[in-house]
C-alpha cells in the first residue's frame, strides 16, 4: 500500500463522524442524562433512607403499565433504529412507515401513564403525600415530558421524510432525532426497575 492511500484512508477515517446525528444533539444528551443520573442518585441515597416507606407505596403502583410501557418504548426504538437503516438503504417510503410505528408505541406509552396519572390523582395522591410519591411523580412526569419532546420530534423527521429532504446520502436528522429518541428510552428502562421494580 503507498503512502498516497495510506493518507486517503486516513481522510476518510478522520471525516466520518463517530458518533450519529448532529453533534449538538449529543451535547444536549449527555446534559440530559447527566439530569436524570442525578436525579436517580438522590433517589436511590433517600430511599436507603426510607427503605419500609419505599416499599409499601411502592406495592400500590401498576407494574402491569409500567411493562407495557417499556415493552412499547424499546419497540418504539427498534422501528427508529430501523427507519435510520431504510433511509441509508434509500428506502425512503419505509423509512416513514416506520417512524409512524414509532411515533404509535409513543402513543401506547402516553395513553399508559397518563391513565396511571389518572388513577394516582384521583386517589388523592400528590407530590407532598409522602416523599416516595414526590419521587415517583417527579421522575416520572419528568421522563414524561421528553417522551412527548421526542414524539415531537419524530413528528418532525416524518414530515421532512414526506417532503423527499432525506435519502441515503442525506440523513442527518433522521439519526439526530433517532439518537434523543434512543436516549428516552434508556433512561425509562432504568427509571422502571429503579422505581417500580427494586425493593
Amino acid at each position: 500500500m503507498s503512502i498516497g492511500s495510506i493518507k486517503a484512508d486516513n481522510k476518510i477515517l478522520l471525516k466520518k463522524d463517530p458518533l450519529p446525528g448532529d453533534l449538538a444533539i449529543w451535547f444536549f444528551i449527555m446534559a440530559e442524562l447527566l439530569v436524570f443520573g442525578l436525579f436517580f442518585m438522590v433517589y436511590v441515597y433517600v430511599r436507603n433512607n426510607n427503605v419500609e416507606l419505599f416499599n409499601t407505596y411502592q406495592l400500590e403502583l401498576h407494574r402491569i403499565a409500567g411493562v407495557i410501557n417499556t415493552i412499547a418504548l424499546i419497540t418504539s426504538s427498534y422501528f427508529v433504529a430501523l427507519s435510520v437503516h431504510a433511509i441509508k438503504q434509500d428506502q425512503v417510503k419505509r423509512s416513514g412507515h416506520l417512524i409512524l410505528l414509532a411515533l404509535a408505541m409513543g402513543a401506547v406509552f402516553v395513553v399508559v401513564k397518563l391513565w396511571e396519572y389518572s388513577h394516582v390523582f384521583g386517589a388523592g395522591i400528590h407530590l407532598s403525600t409522602n416523599t416516595f410519591y414526590t419521587f415517583y411523580i417527579s421522575l416520572t412526569f419528568f421522563h414524561f415530558m421528553h417522551v412527548l419532546m421526542g414524539m415531537v420530534i419524530l413528528g418532525a423527521v416524518y414530515r421532512f421524510i414526506r417532503q423527499g429532504k432525506y435519502s441515503a446520502s442525506e440523513h442527518l436528522g433522521i439519526e439526530t432525532g433517532a439518537s434523543y429518541w434512543h436516549m428516552v428510552d434508556l433512561v425509562w428502562i432504568i427509571l422502571f426497575p429503579l422505581v417500580y421494580v427494586i425493593r
